[in-house]
């Protein structure tokens, strides 16, 4: 959508915010990589904000992801406390400004800007992939801890499932889809007979972000967790859905500007030096480490193929989507082996 000026939007969405403070400039600061648009307003004061701009996915649950979002950065214990950006409220609700017309509905949150201090390396040492494993265990624990006192939530695993499935049977999913029906339903169907299987439903459910890349979050020179921002993929469910970020973390290969998402990172040796260390803090069980199997499937299905076109831009979406078919879902049984896991950690 080049042809809209979303800069005039992201404006309009102050207007309506604060008109008594005036905008000086409106600077792109997005990485280029989803449909998402993210933007750096400077006042004439020198002070400024950051705006997302997303039309991706639907308003209300947009609405539902910052409400909890914004809850638990003020329910988070030490030291997590400030770890999280806060969303601009406007009264006693969380600021959403909605656009609409015959060609785009778009949606605008303003955010405050959060400190950054040091990004992980590119490929991380056994030491620090250590260090890395404690403190994701920890924030999980405190995630945990605060979860009752957070706004219900309407997203499930099951529940983006079933809309895949729904939308393979419109005359537009049959299209996008053609050639590739039988291989979603078949991977569908694994999904949610395994999470019958594994009682996944009935897992601890804390707010988990998914996108882990180093890009979104910043640590200490200690390595403790520092700052977290980007939260596109948020969302309330079981703990085991942020793991496959961390094992491309910590892979062997890094942290690549050309990316695919292989399963080959949840089998290294490395990983398990993460799990080894998260497991001393935060002990995982048997049944979870066979979901990350499962976790990974939903994966692929719901974020590279149900949303993929709608979430990456052109070039990365035909990419990853025609590696899903060739790749990622053949590698599925063939490549992951829980019993090595449950081993490593003698559970």
């Amino acid at each position: 959508m080049s042809f809209i000026d979303f800069t005039n939007i992201v404006r309009e969405a102050w207007q309506h915010y604060d008109d008594s403070r005036t905008i000086a400039s409106i600077t792109d600061i997005s990485a280029k990589v989803s449909t998402n648009y993210v933007y750096k307003i400077t006042f004439t004061d020198k002070k400024f904000i950051v705006a997302k701009l997303s039309y991706f996915g639907k308003y209300e649950h947009f609405i539902e992801d910052h409400t909890i979002i914004n809850s638990l950065s003020n329910n988070l214990p030490h030291p997590y406390e400030n770890f999280l950006s806060r969303s601009l409220m406007k009264g006693d609700k969380l600021f959403v400004y909605r656009f609409q017309n015959q060609v785009l509905d778009a949606w605008v949150v303003f955010y405050r800007p959060i400190q950054i201090k040091k990004k992980l390396p590119r490929r991380l040492n056994e030491e620090e992939i250590e260090k890395l494993g404690e403190q994701m265990a920890s924030f999980h624990k405190a995630c945990a801890e605060i979860k009752n006192t957070l706004p219900p939530y309407s997203k499930t695993l099951k529940f983006d499932i079933d809309y895949l499935l729904r939308i393979l049977e419109t005359d537009y999913g049959r299209y996008e889809h053609r050639q590739h029906e039988d291989i979603i339903k078949s991977q569908c169907a694994l999904f949610l007979e395994n999470r019958e299987k594994l009682n996944a439903a009935n897992f601890p459910k804390i707010p988990v972000f998914i996108d882990w890349n180093i890009g979104n979050f910043s640590v200490t020179s200690s390595f403790k967790l520092y700052s977290r921002w980007d939260y596109d993929w948020f969302r309330m469910s079981t703990r085991i859905m942020d793991f496959y970020f961390f094992s491309r973390v910590v892979s062997d290969i890094g942290d690549r500007t050309v990316f695919s998402y292989l399963i080959d990172p949840l089998m290294e040796d490395r990983f398990l030096i993460f799990l080894k260390a998260y497991h001393k803090v935060n002990p995982l069980t048997v049944p979870e480490i066979h979901f990350l199997k499962e976790a990974y499937r939903f994966f692929i299905l719901n974020y590279v193929i149900k949303d993929g076109r709608y979430f990456f831009h052109e070039i990365f979406a035909t990419k990853l989507q025609k590696e899903a078919y060739d790749i990622y879902f053949p590698s599925i049984e063939k490549k992951f082996n829980a019993d090595k896991i449950i081993n490593a950690l003698q559970l």
